[in-house]
């Protein structure tokens, strides 16, 4: 077996039992500044869903490895405030003598702090960890409990954390124009024309997943994304600059880039002297645009130190980013067809090994990323996967690891994966019956795949947002009285983020979809302690041509191609429609995947795609 891109082990850091001593000394130093608390949150400086080790911060001192959380600690007592995906997670990996768990949706982090900060006393945070918005909901909270909000120059989480990993050195590299579609002078082109009509003379690009798009350069600086960590100065008008060491660039990709932009080192003093440089450049005042969702909050004074104004607001990139060019939709065809055929052969495994009574969620994780690794392509995957088997397939982002393995029994298992490949990026939910599934089960699992199909047949006119198209998905639980707690989809980037915003098929997703904007389609249901099921499909947002129509109208064009467990389906739940395209759904799946996979797998494939209907 290959070494794994997924570990099942804990990060040495992270270690519950040293919070105490941990927080004792964070105490310490809070006092010698004055401090009477500290606020870390789970973040690095670009506010990434996946952060270096050594701004694991929130990890280090409390133990907690999830991709979300909030710590506070003042004199006499801490807490750890957590969504609802961790409440279990949370509790098992702190020491509750030293936090104390708060879930979300009792309380969100800046009202537990203005409940619990003393009156009067000084609260510390670290300006590089949070935005403008995120800033003005602590001086709120702080202002009520009567206090004083302080901007800490140097992260005291920092200074005691004695063997804090060293920030990556790796590689940047060209990302080739074969699959990106479009040259980093036209990328420009338009960028610079965005920014002038937000009327602003230039842009801080503080996401790096923008940085990678523009400048058509891929790095390895956090797990699973493409990304390397860095800034870029982009003025309207004259030619940006990054902010990253040189040496980092390969060779290629240092002669790519120095055609089209300057390479300002990555010293955060270097980044201010750009910045005045700039301004002292114009007989106006230079204003620039700071991103509203990655734009840390001490960028405003690098900004206004250096003689510049600056402006909240997104960031154009993230919008551009978003909608594919033809070279990129081609790219994640490409991807999922190779990605569906590992799939494939990895479900016709699980049902071989299911026979057996040796399968546990740690073997079916390395065997799917073997799978993915045969195809030779297999740059990463794309975020640890989900397998979870029976009451841990209930747990919507439970990622197994050598202590919480269980085997894989009859009932449920629930596989959430993804990889990234150099022309696209996949995510991929299949639930299979392990054994005769329960009357419950097939019902449940046939209500999610009607919202599935709902949203996958959904045809919808141009300007409509993915909050209009979220209760599509919901509509056959919500008539059994059933429901979920997570978005319906999510956007998907090419060989980027598998979390890609703004678009989003969610109550929350108040972006209108674009043709050419990648999401999810994985509505679920979930029984705590029992079962869960999930039934995930990428998807592109096209133009639908309708003879009639009165307006532009777009719909869905499925990616993700692998079989839907047909022993799950309750066939009496399901109406015509939702049939023809099942088996349509199916009869594409095994065109396209059956060529790829070996004898067995094809001989299996023809099986489980086979069209059903009402009386079968």
């Amino acid at each position: 077996m290959s070494s794994l891109f997924q570990s099942f082990d804990e990060p040495a850091y992270a270690s519950s039992s040293a919070s105490a001593g941990r927080i004792a000394a964070l105490r310490q130093a809070l006092s010698q500044q004055g401090l009477a608390g500290f606020i870390v949150p789970r973040a690095d400086e670009h506010q990434g869903e996946y952060v270096p080790p050594g701004a694991e911060r929130l990890a280090w001192l409390t133990g907690f490895t999830g991709s979300a959380g909030t710590a506070i600690v003042l004199a006499d007592e801490a807490a750890i405030i957590v969504d609802g995906r961790y409440t279990i997670q949370v509790r098992e990996q702190i020491d509750a003598a030293a936090f104390a768990p708060v879930t979300l949706s009792d309380t969100t982090p800046d009202k537990w702090l203005a409940r619990h900060l003393p009156h009067g006393a000084s609260f510390g945070y670290d300006p590089w960890l949070h935005t403008d918005a995120q800033v003005k909901r602590l001086q709120k909270a702080v202002a009520e409990a009567g206090g004083k909000l302080v901007a800490i120059a140097s992260n005291p989480v920092d200074a005691i954390w004695e063997d804090r990993p060293a920030p990556s050195r790796n590689p940047v590299r060209l990302h080739p124009l074969s699959v990106a579609g479009e040259t980093v002078a036209d990328k420009l082109a338009r960028l610079q024309n965005e920014l002038e009509k937000a009327q602003v003379d230039g842009l801080i690009v503080s996401d790096p997943h923008n940085i990678a798009w523009l400048f058509n350069i891929r790095g390895s600086d956090v797990l699973h994304t493409p990304i390397a960590l860095g800034y870029a100065l982009l003025p309207a008008k004259g030619r940006p600059t990054l902010f990253f060491a040189p040496d980092r660039f390969d060779a290629s990709a240092l002669g790519g880039v120095a055609q089209i932009a300057d390479i300002g080192g990555e010293d955060h003093a270097l980044f201010a002297d750009a910045i005045a440089a700039l301004a002292s450049k114009s007989d106006k005042p230079v204003k620039l645009r700071i991103d509203q969702d990655t734009g840390a909050s001490a960028l405003q004074k690098v900004v206004t130190s250096a003689g510049a104004a600056f402006d909240i607001g997104p960031d154009p990139i993230t919008r551009l980013k978003a909608v594919k060019n033809s070279r990129e939709i081609e790219g994640a065809r490409a991807a999922h067809r190779r990605d569906g055929a590992a799939v494939t052969r990895f479900l016709a495994w699980v049902t071989r090994e299911a026979a057996g009574d040796g399968l546990t969620e740690t073997s079916v994780v390395e065997a799917l990323e073997e799978f993915r690794r045969e195809t030779n392509l297999l740059v990463d995957i794309s975020f640890p996967t989900i397998a979870g088997a029976n009451e841990n397939a209930a747990l919507p982002h439970y990622r197994v690891t050598r202590a919480s393995s269980r085997p894989v029994s009859r009932g449920i298992l629930l596989v959430d994966s993804g990889a990234q490949y150099t022309d696209g990026t996949t995510d991929i939910t299949r639930t299979v019956a392990i054994g005769k599934p329960t009357a419950e089960m097939r019902d449940r699992f046939t209500r999610v795949l009607k919202g599935h199909i709902a949203i996958a047949t959904a045809v919808f006119p141009a300007g409509t947002t993915g909050a209009q198209l979220d209760p599509f998905a919901r509509r056959a639980l919500w008539e059994a009285g059933l429901d979920f707690d997570h978005g319906t989809g999510h956007g998907v980037g090419s060989f980027l983020s598998v979390h890609e915003g703004p678009q989003r098929i969610s109550r929350l997703g108040h972006v209108a979809l674009e043709p050419g904007m990648i999401l999810s389609n994985e509505p679920g249901y979930y029984r705590e302690g029992h079962f869960g099921i999930r039934i995930e499909n990428l998807v592109v947002v096209e133009e639908r041509q309708i003879e009639g129509a009165e307006r532009p109208t777009l719909g869905f064009e499925t990616l993700t191609l692998a079989p839907i467990d047909r022993t799950l389906i309750d066939r009496a739940l399901l109406n015509r429609q939702e049939i023809e395209w099942l088996n349509a759904y199916h009869a594409r799946v095994h065109s396209v995947i059956a060529p790829l996979v070996d004898e067995d797998t094809r001989n299996w494939l023809g099986k489980v795609t086979a069209p059903i209907d009402r009386a079968s």
